[in-house]
């Protein structure tokens, strides 16, 4: 089995997912799909964390680089599942149906294309149960302007690297989820 791989950004944001995630399982059964697990550290903190009746599910785009050390942060918990493969774009995604209460995300929009947050809502409102959630983590824009100097800087830091990447405008998301039968 490979070994965890430690990211920083999990480890500084899980108590303030957390916070919002336990709100929108209270009284739920079903499964939570993340999209862009990554390291699956999210997956590992809140598997002991979760309500009776609900399940993890992993996904990453990168089966190679990352399912192994998903596993490794989630083996001992019998309520999430193996990893499956998920491109935010295709239109079939390998999980979907009537028990899907969540899907989640977490510094993902702004570490992609534009199109993988159009995709991300589409395929959210395909997925979800009636009544289901759309939870998305990272920093946005208001209004076209950043809510702190750093989010400004990580941004100008982001579309250096790639000019598709940035911190995405909540209005824009606001749109898209309007546009899937999603609301903000």
């Amino acid at each position: 089995m490979a070994d965890k791989q430690h990211w920083g950004a999990p480890e500084r944001n899980k108590l303030a997912i957390w916070g919002v995630l336990e709100g929108l399982l209270e009284g739920r059964n079903g499964t939570v799909l993340e999209v862009a697990s990554g390291s699956g550290q999210h997956a590992g903190h809140f598997a002991p964390l979760l309500p009776d009746g609900v399940v993890w599910q992993p996904s990453e785009l990168d089966a190679g680089a990352l399912f192994g050390s998903i596993r490794a942060w989630t083996k001992e918990y019998s309520n999430v599942r193996d990893p499956v493969r998920l491109d935010v774009l295709d239109e079939d995604w390998p999980v979907g149906g009537a028990d899907v209460v969540l899907v989640f995300t977490a510094n993902l929009l702004h570490i992609a294309p534009f199109q993988c947050s159009e995709g991300l809502f589409r395929g959210a409102g395909r997925t979800l149960s009636p009544g289901g959630n759309l939870a998305i983590y990272g920093p946005f824009k208001i209004d076209g302007h950043h809510t702190t100097q750093s989010n400004a800087d990580f941004d100008a830091s982001l579309r250096a690297r790639d000019p598709s990447w940035g911190v995405r405008n909540l209005n824009d998301l606001e749109e898209l989820a309007r546009l899937s039968g999603l609301e903000l």
